[in-house]
């Protein structure tokens, strides 16, 4: 019933930034934490960063400092800003939101490519 619909992606240089969105629609009500994860070729998917409704936030060692969450939500958005970055960086960037009513729901966007090179 959560619709998760990502842009921002593409092609930087080391060093580079760029700025991941994430839009909410559908039944959007009752959405507490929003994060980004990611998946590399030959990696397990892992945790990037999250938000909750509040505020809190949780970083991957490997991007704090370089990376920030952020969200709207009085629009429903979660955005991810990545500063600095590396090759390391590189992989399909996923958003996540999870629905909490009689029980926990997660939902997932499609995914956007993010590739560092030179």
């Amino acid at each position: 019933q959560v619709q998760l619909v990502e842009s921002g992606g593409g092609l930087v240089q080391p060093g580079g930034s760029l700025r991941l969105s994430c839009a909410a629609s559908g039944s959007i009500f009752s959405i507490y934490d929003m994060g980004w994860y990611r998946q590399a070729p030959g990696k397990q998917r892992e945790l990037v960063a999250i938000i909750s409704r509040g505020g809190y936030t949780n970083y991957a060692d490997s991007v704090k400092g370089r990376f920030t969450i952020s969200r709207d939500n009085a629009k429903n958005t979660v955005f991810l800003q990545m500063m600095n970055l590396e090759p390391e960086d590189t992989a399909v960037y996923y958003c996540n939101a999870e629905q909490g009513i009689a029980t926990l729901r997660s939902y997932w966007g499609q995914g956007i490519q993010v590739t560092v090179s030179s």
